[in-house]
């Protein structure tokens, strides 16, 4: 198969699966099924369906600590989608504004949940929590506010 559409396949999947753990994945599994449906010509439900059960895979995956959770739901749409622009070369151009639209931007930030528990000992100090901290200060002057 051709690197470049090897290359938009890779890309589409990692698309999709980021989406998967947005707010807007109603819409983007909708609208991917919608491709698939027209593309394959599959039962759109059908594919609503195995879509949500990706989902919940890599929310399972997520739960049960693995290390890269995403790795297998990729690999699958990945292979599924390789396939389709191999069967569907005028594929290529839809799945490639589909992944665009999708991509995160450049400048995004990315806000992951994340959860604590302290137990134990009676915690008499500050805990701190932080994601990204900015506007480190590094130099010989006053720090500013």
């Amino acid at each position: 198969m051709d690197a470049e559409l090897t290359a938009l396949a890779t890309a589409g999947a990692t698309a999709l699966v980021q989406q998967m753990a947005t707010e807007g994945w109603a819409q983007v599994r909708g609208r991917f099924a919608a491709f698939l449906a027209r593309r394959r010509g599959d039962d759109e439900e059908a594919l609503r369906e195995e879509l949500d059960a990706s989902r919940d895979d890599l929310t399972a995956a997520q739960r049960d600590g693995d290390e890269d959770p995403a790795a297998d739901v990729i690999a699958t749409w990945r292979s599924q989608l390789r396939r389709l622009l191999r069967e569907d070369p005028d594929a290529a151009e839809e799945l490639a504004a589909l992944e665009a639209e999708w991509r995160p931007a450049p400048d995004a930030v990315s806000v992951r949940e994340v959860h604590n528990v302290m137990s134990g000992t009676v915690q008499q100090g500050t805990v701190i929590q932080a994601g990204v901290i900015s506007h480190l200060h590094h130099g010989n002057g006053p720090s500013p506010r």
